[in-house]
Order: structure tokens, then C-alpha cells, then sequence
């Protein structure tokens, strides 16, 4: 069908990007944008996500919006649940949920010279001035390549099948990200046995996670208390950044840290030796859990550190030919970061494809702008994660500078900025050196950070503050004025 919807703005996503995109867009008077959201509902990762123990690896009150604060968190690191909630909460206070379109799976985007070309699975096409990307980058889950076919159920946990019963079941679960150290606690204690397959250990803290207590809720509703506990937090935070940002050998304190929390946890010496990791901490995302350990010294689970080569229909068969009996396989493997924008059909200026001007790895200038694709935004883009902070942080500055580039293009009658190519090579070739010889490339691992070129096309390089204070005013000579 032909839509003849003609908005100013189209955001896709209606996650905490995209909800954030939306409230700053109506605070400052426009309110001709749509949002165009795949689901029937708001919330995106956190709506998604809803395996047994999901929660926020960051405490909740420096992971939510600096300008909605939420003194009622009922726990230092919130449940999945709450989140969602909260995030709905902010769609409704600052009514953003008439822009919102649901059941729109974006699968297009095109520039026509003038305007943007922006095509839904249904079939519906809209042209807008501007499209801002709000999809987040754990949207799309990965799934490991393996011989065979397992004939039980098997999910993905960013695909929790609830009708499936665990209770009693023989489980084997395949990955030991930052999902699995969440649900594998959950699930070990009422199924039969629990197998739990690891390529390469990762470094773990203690979890410091407590419940708010009603007396300190109400405490954080007096005038300042809330803002002066999230920026203690975000201090605290922010000196992690000190061994990913200035020099690896910084993290030997942390590494201390989840030596000791490892040794405390785990008596038995050779399961502690299989949890040890051999690279640099923080070459991968350093995980937070006080109960995953526990959990793994159970009787009825084991741990398998020899790599799975087939599937069969009631096992799973590791690199020594062992088979492991299964009723279910779950999957916590993470999801397509680096190659899931590369993916999208969007054509810029003068045909230019995505995927050509991405030949050489993703990037973007500060992560928001890509030359050839005018008026075409990105929240959360290329090399804006975070390992030690609040991405919503991240977004916030994310935001305030794609608000900056409308008051630009309003103010100066120019129907498109695009950033201008030296510019983009130039901040991308400082990013890169800056990254080379921090943790995520130096550090000995093969992460998800990286390309398949083993470059880092995720994470920014320092602390979060020089991001904010590098974004806070778009430089107006970094673009050409499209009119």
C-alpha cells in the first residue's frame, strides 16, 4: 500500500534511543516525527529480553534518563521488568506514544535528492527530511555455526521460550556472556542437570546488589538526593575507564578484584582453574555476578570447556567426541553487533550504498554521521559503547547533538547537512590509533567488540565526559549545508 504520510522526522526504534530522541525533539517544538517500531509495543532490549533473572548490569539510578530521574527503584541494579516499565512510564509522561507507529519493520531507507525514502516490510513507503536510527546494537541474536540438528527445543535467551518446561530437565545451555551469568543461577536449581558450554572464560566482579529500602526511597525524593547519588555513581563508574581509557596495566586492580571474588567462591581447584581467564581483563566486557559461581559448583551442573562440534538429536557432542545428554538447548551467545548495521538497505547521495561506503568496517563521525548519507542519523552508532558506564549517557550526548544539527539546518534554510568526508577519516583515523593499543585490541581475546578484521568498531576509546564535551556543540564547518 502507498502511504502519502509525509513526516519531518522519521525515528526508528522505540527503545531508550529512540524514546529519548522523541521527548528532546517535542520539548523543543517539533512535532512532526513519527516512530516507526517493529513490535507491537515500546521498550526494545528491554522489552525483548526476558529470560529468568534479566537485569541491568549498571545501577538503575545512573541507568535512566538524567532529566526523569526515578527514586522508587526498588533495587540498586533493576530487574528487566522494571526497566520496561520505567521506559514505558517516559513514553507516556511526555506523550510520545501517539508518534508511535507499531508493526513497522523498517527494511528500507533511500535519499531522493531531496528527501528520505523510508519503506516498511507491509509494504508502506514515507518520505521524511530526516531519519534518525535509534536500533540499538542487541537487537539481532547470534547463533554459532555447528553440524547437526538438535531435535528438543532450543531457544536463543533473547528469544525465552515460557512454554517450555525446565523443571526436571536435562539442559544444556551454550555460552557464558553477560545473558547466561544471569539466567544459568535461575534455571540450575530446578532443572536435572544443567551442562553449560564455554569457549573462553570471562572475568566476573561481585555484584554489590542490594534492595532499596522503602526509608531510602523516600530519602531519594528529597530535593537533590537522587541527582547527587547518580553522580556518585557515575564518578565511581567513570574511574574504571582509567585501565580501558589510559593504559591496560591500570586494570590490574580490577583483576585482583575478580581473582579473589573467584577463589572465594569456587573451593575446588580444577573448576577454578577452567574459570581462570588467560587475557586481560576488560579485553571482553568484565561481567557482574555473585551467584553464577555458586551456581556452577552445584552437583547437578558441569561445565564444558572443549569446543561443541555437532548437534545431535538428544546431545550435544563436544571437541573429544564426548556426548552430552539434552532435553533443551539454549543459546547465550550474544548477538550480531558489528555486522547489523552493515546489513540494512539504505542508499545515499548519488546511490551510494551502505555497504560500500562501509567496505573497508563501519564508522561514522562521533559515531552519529556517515558521509554520502545526509540527514541520516545514528544513536548509538559505530564506536559509541561503553565498557565501565550508562550508554544512556551516551545517547543523551547522542541526542543533544542531532538537536544541534536541526537548529542548524533550520536556522540557515539548508534542506540537509551531510559531514564532510576528510572530517570523518580524520576523527576515525584518531579513534583507531587511540584504540590499538587499549585493552579491547591489546588484550589477548577475540570479543565481540571486534570486526572480522579484528578491528573495534564498538566501544569509545575514553572516558565518557570527553564524549559529552567533544558532542556538546556540532562544529558547523564539519559539514557541507545541502540546499
Amino acid at each position: 500500500m502507498e502511504s502519502s504520510d509525509k513526516p519531518g522526522i522519521v525515528i526508528i526504534g522505540s527503545g531508550f534511543a529512540g524514546i529519548g530522541m522523541a521527548i528532546k525533539l517535542k520539548e523543543a517544538g517539533y512535532h512532526d516525527f513519527v516512530i516507526l517500531e517493529k513490535a507491537e509495543d515500546l521498550g526494545g532490549t528491554w522489552r525483548d529480553n526476558t529470560y529468568p533473572g534479566c537485569a541491568c548490569d549498571i545501577p538503575s539510578h545512573m541507568y535512566s534518563y538524567s532529566f526523569e530521574l526515578n527514586p522508587g527503584w526498588s533495587r540498586m541494579f533493576s530487574p528487566q521488568e522494571e526497566i520496561w516499565e520505567y521506559m514505558r512510564a517516559c513514553g507516556w509522561k511526555y506523550g510520545i506514544d501517539p508518534h508511535v507507529r507499531y508493526g513497522k519493520h523498517v527494511v528500507s531507507l533511500e535519499y531522493l535528492g531531496r528527501e528520505w525514502e523510508i519503506t516498511t516490510a507491509d509494504g508502506e513507503v514515507m518520505r521524511a527530511n530526516a531519519v534518525i536510527s535509534a536500533i540499538g546494537a542487541l537487537h539481532i541474536p547470534k547463533f554459532p555455526e555447528i553440524a547437526g540438528r538438535f531435535a528438543g527445543p532450543s531457544f536463543h535467551s533473547a528469544e525465552w521460550d515460557h512454554s517450555v518446561e525446565l523443571k526436571n530437565k536435562r539442559v544444556a545451555v551454550i555460552g557464558t556472556g553477560a545473558s547466561a551469568v544471569q539466567f544459568v543461577p535461575r534455571i540450575a536449581p530446578e532443572a536435572a542437570h544443567l551442562t553449560l558450554f564455554q569457549r573462553t572464560p570471562p572475568w566476573i566482579h561481585p555484584k554489590p546488589d542490594f534492595a532499596v529500602s522503602p526509608a531510602m526511597r523516600q530519602a531519594l525524593r528529597l530535593p537533590g538526593a537522587a541527582r547527587a547519588l547518580r553522580n556518585g555513581i557515575y564518578w565511581a563508574l567513570e574511574t574504571r575507564a582509567l585501565g580501558f581509557a589510559v593504559d591496560p596495566r591500570l586494570m590490574k586492580v580490577h583483576e585482583r578484584l575478580a581473582l579473589r571474588h573467584l577463589e572465594r567462591q569456587v573451593p575446588d581447584g580444577e573448576l577454578r582453574r577452567k574459570l581462570t581467564p588467560g587475557y586481560t581483563i576488560g579485553c571482553k566486557r568484565i561481567l557482574i555476578s555473585s551467584d553464577l559461581y555458586p551456581a556452577l559448583s552445584r552437583e547437578n551442573v558441569t561445565l564444558v570447556t572443549e569446543g561443541i562440534t555437532e548437534l545431535r538429536d538428544h546431545a550435544v557432542v563436544d571437541a573429544t567426541g564426548g556426548a552430552h545428554p539434552a532435553d533443551v538447548v539454549i543459546y547465550g551467545t550474544g548477538f550480531r553487533v558489528t555486522d547489523a548495521l552493515q546489513e540494512q538497505r539504505i542508499v545515499g547521495r548519488e546511490g551510494l550504498k551502505i555497504q560500500d561506503a562501509w567496505q573497508d568496517g563501519i564508522e561514522a563521525y562521533y559515531g552519529i554521521t556517515t558521509a554520502g548519507f545526509p540527514n541520516l542519523f545514528f544513536l548509538l552508532g559505530p564506536n559509541t559503547g561503553l565498557g565501565h558506564n550508562s550508554v544512556v549517557f551516551m545517547i543523551e550526548s547522542q541526542v543533544r547533538y542531532v538537536m544541534d544539527c536541526l537548529r542548524l539546518l533550520s536556522k540557515t534554510g539548508a534542506r540537509a547537512i551531510d559531514v564532510r568526508p576528510e572530517r570523518q577519516r580524520a576523527f576515525n583515523e584518531r579513534l583507531q590509533e587511540r584504540l590499538n593499543r587499549l585493552v579491547w585490541t591489546e588484550g589477548g581475546c577475540r570479543s565481540w567488540y571486534l570486526d572480522e578484521h579484528g578491528v573495534n568498531r564498538t566501544t569509545w576509546p575514553g572516558f565518557t565526559f570527553e564524549y559529552w564535551a567533544r558532542t556538546r556543540k556540532m562544529k558547523p564547518d564539519a559539514y557541507e549545508l545541502i540546499y
